[in-house]
């Protein structure tokens, strides 16, 4: 697969060079507005390339914001646009290429990324449309005194000994709500299923097809084993994402998490937690259903687009900034938030668990045009199982008819 070679090159191999276009940032007077998700490694490139370039543009504005998936194709639409840029993601860049809204950087490359690794150039029908910066993965989390304490001798390698050690810590009375995991109603949930259902060796499509196939034996295995995992969550884990179970985990109020690489940094760190928890908390590869199996993840890119709708000035100066971000120095000053795909990465603690998910053989999210479709019907409609207001069965059957509906509106379906 792209990205795993992707991860496994970039992250071992010193790739770029950061001298050639450190201080070059394009055409000067230029408007940069950059519309990003919000944790510290989105913050470390879209803050450096500010700090490089802020000084030769008329404006340079950056927006983090939790709900960038949510805004990014309407922000896009209109001419111009308002942003001239979107750092995304796997999924991110087929919900904006579906409607047109991101341009090919191929000519912007040849002008300002001539350092820039081919193997980092997210390439479709030969057509540069983002440039990959750092890899990602969800995989777990676990604390090991707590889990000594309960009895339980090793790290969960499967989501039946995470079960089992999950029940142990609240047989003994430790804590009662022992697992953390992203299930917020919506996006998440969607993406929660999709790694075990993964792991479960599911197919999203049928072969070739853009017909739905999670109502399945994999699909129901995997809900079932979803649901015997949030039995050991917070009541409220409908409503909990990555900030609120990093909170959880820094508060010490869990002992089991499948979360994602990117909090490794922020939980190990020494600020917001105590030394308990982040000395015993280690980051291992995401769970599987067998030993040795595939492990229970989607393995991601995060990296830069150029909006369309916005001119090519705009667009110049915008890429000519993102490209002066990704050096040497950049990692150096920022090396634990990320898995970056850049020169001078140094893989610590923060990196062992996307690197064990990787190495065992974990699959890219996909990046098929109507994913999104599925992955908005899986996140409406399986909330009614998890509160065991409806069977598997009919959850993924509503998840089908959900989608089918709308991969019809969208011309995927006949």
């Amino acid at each position: 697969m792209f990205l795993k070679k992707l991860f496994l090159t970039g992250a071992a191999a010193s790739l770029l060079g950061s001298a050639v276009f450190a201080t070059d940032c394009g055409p000067s007077g230029q408007s940069v507005r950059i519309l990003a998700s919000d944790f510290p490694a989105i913050h470390a490139v879209a803050g450096t390339a500010e700090q490089n370039c802020a000084a030769s543009a008329s404006e340079f504005t950056r927006n983090h914001t939790t709900e960038a998936r949510q805004i990014m194709n309407a922000a896009l639409t209109p001419n111009p646009a308002e942003y001239t840029s979107v750092i995304v993601a796997n999924s991110t860049l087929t919900q904006l290429m579906n409607d047109g809204l991101v341009r090919p950087l191929n000519d912007l490359v040849d002008k300002y990324g001539s350092n820039l690794p081919k193997n980092l150039m997210i390439t479709i029908d030969d057509n540069i449309m983002a440039v990959a910066f750092m890899a990602n993965s969800q995989h777990l989390f676990s604390r090991t005194d707590i889990l000594k304490q309960a009895g339980v001798d090793s790290v969960p390698a499967t989501y039946s000994e995470m079960i089992s050690a999950a029940k142990a810590i609240r047989d003994a009375g430790i804590m009662e709500y022992p697992i953390v995991m992203n299930m917020k109603t919506g996006w998440n949930v969607g993406e929660s299923f999709n790694l075990v259902f993964l792991a479960h060796g599911g197919e999203f499509f049928k072969a070739g097809t853009a017909e739905p196939s999670v109502n399945s034996a994999a699909g129901i295995a995997a809900l079932n084993t979803l649901k015997q995992l949030v039995g050991y969550a917070h009541p409220d884990h409908l409503t909990q994402a990555s900030n609120e179970t990093q909170a959880i985990w820094e508060a010490g109020e869990a002992a089991l998490g499948i979360m994602w690489g990117s909090r490794g940094s922020v939980i190990l760190d020494d600020e917001g937690s105590s030394e308990q928890v982040t000395s015993n908390t280690v980051l291992s590869s995401a769970p599987s259903v067998e030993p040795g199996g595939l492990p229970g993840a989607t393995l991601w890119w995060d990296g830069f687009t150029i909006s369309k709708n916005v001119s090519d000035a705009e667009a110049e100066a915008t890429f000519a900034a993102l490209a002066s971000a990704l050096n040497a120095e950049m990692v150096a000053a920022n090396n634990d938030d990320a898995i970056w795909l850049l020169e001078g990465f140094k893989p610590g603690a923060a990196a062992a668990g996307v690197s064990a998910t990787a190495q065992g053989g974990a699959v890219p999210y996909p990046m098929l045009p109507q994913i999104g479709l599925l992955h908005n019907a899986l996140g409406a409609e399986l909330a009614d199982f998890l509160k065991g207001d409806e069977s598997a069965e009919k959850a993924l059957a509503d998840v089908e008819a959900a989608y089918i509906t709308a991969a019809k509106e969208e011309g995927f379906l006949q």
